[in-house]
Order: structure tokens, then C-alpha cells, then sequence
């Protein structure tokens, strides 16, 4: 897959683990608690992971809000924070 492939669907897969979570990214950065530049880093730390379809699996398997991102997660630490509302 070419890389922008390949951030394309870890920007997805990162969408869809907040939404997973009850976070909505785009409101988060319009409250100032995350900035476009940490977000874009944290896409490149997903494009890193070893089991993106692992990640897949598991959002599927999601029904109502998940109280935590997987212990797998490479930004389980980000949406811990954005979850308690700390500004990253």
C-alpha cells in the first residue's frame, strides 16, 4: 500500500478509536485540548503499529462507548488524556 494509503487508513482507524471511545477529534481541536500538529503525530505513531487489522477487529467488535483503547493502542496515552480532558 503507498504511504499515503497507508496514513489514509490509519486516519480512519484513529477516527473511528475515538469515536469508539465517545471522543469527537475534530471538536477537541476546536476546544484547544489538541492541536493539528499532535493529531498528525499521532497518525504517524498509528502508521507504526504492528496489527492494524487487530485494531480493526476490535472496533467492530465495539458496541456503546469503550471505556479505554485497547492496551495495543501506540496513542492509548492520547485518548486517555483527551477522554479526562487534559490539553495535549
Amino acid at each position: 500500500m503507498p504511504a499515503s494509503g497507508i496514513q489514509r487508513r490509519h486516519a480512519e482507524l484513529m477516527e473511528r478509536m475515538a469515536n469508539a471511545l465517545g471522543l469527537d477529534l475534530d471538536e477537541k481541536i476546536m476546544e484547544g485540548q489538541l492541536d493539528i500538529e499532535t493529531l498528525d503525530d499521532a497518525v504517524l505513531c498509528c502508521t507504526g503499529c504492528t496489527d492494524p487489522d487487530g485494531c480493526d477487529h476490535w472496533l467492530k467488535a465495539q458496541q456503546g462507548i469503550a471505556p479505554a483503547a485497547p492496551g495495543t493502542c501506540r496513542n492509548m496515552t492520547l485518548f486517555e488524556m483527551l477522554k479526562r480532558g487534559t490539553r495535549i
